[in-house]
């Protein structure tokens, strides 16, 4: 058991106060007052039904080895336990610490959303991983990827020339900085009461044990 407290952070355990999640993730965001509502604004569309009692928040970058590693295995298991039950949903938010390639292809994802395949893309990029700062997300290579999916390409690259979700990705990566994320993948797996920080490419038996917390 205390090895298991140890893999799994606790960020705060506490009591609702009106719709209201009020707990300090770090020392930089103290006295922070944050809503379930607020921690999924803006991110990608829910992975699963609205109403699952459980929400996982996924903090990722493109490039990412170990995020690849998590979609290629652990996801696709809580996928179909989990969030196709309807226990869990998921929500993905961008953290692109690999610099431009990472911004470019987060940014790729949200064109994608406009045609409604943001999840289609999201894990055509994971398929198609090709390493960390190794200069495979390109124009052209995220172009295939819209091609693989049925994307409409005149329209994904009137978005992608236009930046049209540049600043959305950035603020993403700094509303996450300020609540503590400095890793990807991070996790925040919570409900209206309880809040447990995953940090890193965690074995399946840690995200199930969390569940089990709630």
């Amino acid at each position: 058991m205390a090895k298991f407290h140890l893999l799994l952070i606790p960020v705060i355990m506490g009591v609702i106060v009106g719709i209201f999640l009020g707990f300090q993730f770090d020392s930089e965001a103290d006295s922070k007052q944050i809503t379930v509502s607020k921690l999924i604004k803006n991110g990608s569309p829910i992975m699963g039904d609205f109403d699952a009692p459980i929400t996982i928040l996924e903090w990722g970058d493109y490039q990412c080895t170990f995020c690849f590693k998590f979609h290629q295995n652990t996801l696709d298991i809580i996928n179909d336990e989990y969030i196709k039950t309807g226990k869990v949903k998921l929500v993905f938010k961008d953290f692109p610490l690999n610099g431009p390639d990472s911004l470019l292809a987060a940014e790729a994802t949200y064109c994608a959303q406009d045609q409604d395949k943001y999840w289609q893309y999201h894990n055509e990029l994971y398929k198609n991983w090709g390493g960390e700062r190794t200069g495979w997300v390109t124009r052209d290579s995220l172009n295939e990827f819209s091609i693989s999916v049925n994307l409409d390409l005149d329209k994904f690259n009137t978005c992608l020339d236009e930046h049209k979700y540049q600043n959305k990705v950035i603020a993403l990566h700094e509303f996450g900085k300020n609540i503590g994320i400095d890793a990807t993948p991070s996790f925040l797996v919570f409900n209206d009461q309880k809040i447990i920080k995953i940090r890193g490419n965690q074995p399946l038996e840690v995200f199930l044990k969390t569940f089990d917390e709630f």
